[in-house]
């Protein structure tokens, strides 16, 4: 594939002034099993930033928990000094206790440390999305976003970010401090979201969806999306990022994957187009 097609995409401006491609990449699964510790293989990993860029990748998602740091350390290895278009967005407010455990940590102090640790590990002076990555129910929440705002206050952030929150919780946030994006599980299987997406799209709010990939019941045999891509031929997980990206103009989908052939595969997607009524019988498929 060419750079050019991901462009078909549209883009999307964080912020209203942060303008990226609307199919970024999820830098999750670049560290080993379970989210820690080192990949199998680094070389691959850094081969896969670097094409993402050539492919016309503008957004990187990451944390400082994957690893935990090596997912940061692994993108400013394979891409530093970075292209002037390039978004990095990072996140805190998760700790680990090893292979897929996490807890939430919230306190400021907390945050601040994970925050310059971020800046350090991604040879960055300013992260231009800053999320918190879980809301920590033991701190209270204007504490937490009240720490991420006195940082962008500093200079040291540009946006802020939410994961995993209701519109009660984003509206919460709001009242410490301007919130640009919001980061919640959303895909052709799980619309539990939907009430949060339609939120963004009406305060034109960035909706990253994670776990973009995941497709349910509708992956099933003779199901809605084995019919779509015998008709389209394109593969499931093309089909669901089209979706996605049909679906609102605010969503941000952010595909993870170690390996290249998966990446072009997964960003061809941009590519596709899916008719009225195809996006239609996904729709059923999903309620039924």
């Amino acid at each position: 594939m060419h750079a050019s097609a991901i462009a078909k995409a549209g883009t999307f401006d964080i912020g209203g002034t942060t303008t990226v491609n609307r199919l970024g990449f999820g830098a999750m699964r670049l560290t080993g099993p379970g989210v820690w510790g080192e990949p199998e293989d680094p070389q691959e990993a850094m081969r896969v930033l670097r094409r993402a860029l050539e492919l016309g990748v503008t957004l990187i998602d990451t944390a400082d928990s994957y690893g935990p740091d090596v997912s940061e350390q692994l993108i400013r290895k394979a891409l530093h000094p970075y292209p002037g278009d390039l978004v990095i967005a990072t996140k805190a407010g998760l700790t680990r206790q090893g292979p897929g455990r996490w807890a939430s940590v919230g306190r400021p102090e907390y945050l601040r440390q994970q925050v310059e640790m971020s800046l350090r590990n991604l040879g960055l002076e300013r992260i231009e999305l800053m999320q918190l990555h879980r809301i920590d129910p033991q701190v209270p929440l204007a504490d937490q976003v009240g720490e991420l705002a006195a940082l962008q206050q500093e200079g040291k952030v540009a946006h802020i970010g939410l994961s995993e929150v209701s519109v009660e919780q984003l509206q919460e946030a709001q009242r410490t401090a301007r919130i640009v994006s919001v980061q919640n599980l959303y895909n052709l299987g799980n619309r539990n979201a939907q009430p949060l997406l339609e939120h963004c799209e009406e305060n034109d709010i960035a909706f990253i969806p994670w776990f973009p990939l995941a497709t349910g019941e509708l992956a099933r045999q003779g199901g809605p999306l084995q019919r779509i891509s015998e008709q389209i031929g394109a593969k499931p997980a093309q089909i669901a990022l089209a979706w996605l990206l049909e679906r609102s103009p605010v969503m941000l989908p952010i595909p993870g994957t170690s390996s290249v052939a998966h990446l072009e595969e997964n960003l061809a997607a941009a590519d596709l187009e899916l008719t009225q009524e195809q996006m239609a019988e996904l729709d059923r498929g999903a309620s039924a």
